[in-house]
């Protein structure tokens, strides 16, 4: 049993070594663009975990839902009622795009929202802002993605992350980005005729 332990930790030491060597190049900073993308579940829910975490550092946030529209939803219950002050909310959509049947009103929806998120990303006192589904927005083209792209890219201030969600990212959108998640659907109880449900879906 000895011998084995300290076979595991000579293997641990070579292991630390090689990382801290790694971690010692790791050394720029900077404002990350990060999109989720893909159908599986947990795109919102980890942007949502990301903007906790930057509550708890003390960094002022934004989110600007898109298509969502006036559904309650538990993340924004909790951070527009406990976190007034630390994070900006606004909720541009009126609703998935079935529900409103009304492409021009969708369409209206998504650019005012739009105008919204460049305000918060140009104010460098918000250092995340989180552009939540705004992915579905620019996949029915209610928003042109060479704006978008040309925006995060020119005038995204240094030091601010913007995270982008939601399925059909666009080709040019994850070229521009600096980390981009892929969810992938395994299995949703969806199709076994199980709803959405309070504290996992919203």
């Amino acid at each position: 049993m000895t011998n084995e332990n300290d076979r595991h930790a000579a293997k641990m030491k070579k292991i630390k070594a090689a990382r801290d060597k790694l971690m010692a190049t790791k050394t720029e900073e900077k404002g990350l663009i990060v999109v989720h993308t893909g159908p599986g579940k947990g795109k919102s829910s980890s942007a949502f975990g990301m903007l906790t975490r930057c509550i708890a550092h003390g960094m002022p946030a934004a989110v600007v839902q898109f298509i969502k529209g006036t559904w309650s939803t538990g993340e924004r219950d909790f951070f527009t009622q406990r976190f007034p002050e630390e994070v900006q909310w606004v909720t541009s959509g009126e609703g998935f795009t079935w529900e409103t049947q009304d492409k021009a009103r969708d369409i209206a929806a998504a650019q005012a929202g739009w105008e919204k998120a460049k305000a918060f990303i140009r104010n460098p006192g918000y250092r995340f802002v989180l552009l939540d589904e705004i992915n579905i927005a620019l996949r029915y083209d209610y928003l042109d993605i060479d704006d978008v792209v040309a925006f995060l890219l020119e005038e995204k201030p240094p030091m601010t992350h913007v995270v982008l969600t939601g399925r059909n990212a666009k080709p040019e959108l994850i070229e521009a980005a600096d980390l981009v998640t892929e969810m992938t659907l395994l299995k949703h109880p969806f199709k076994d005729g199980i709803k959405a449900q309070a504290g996992i879906e919203f």
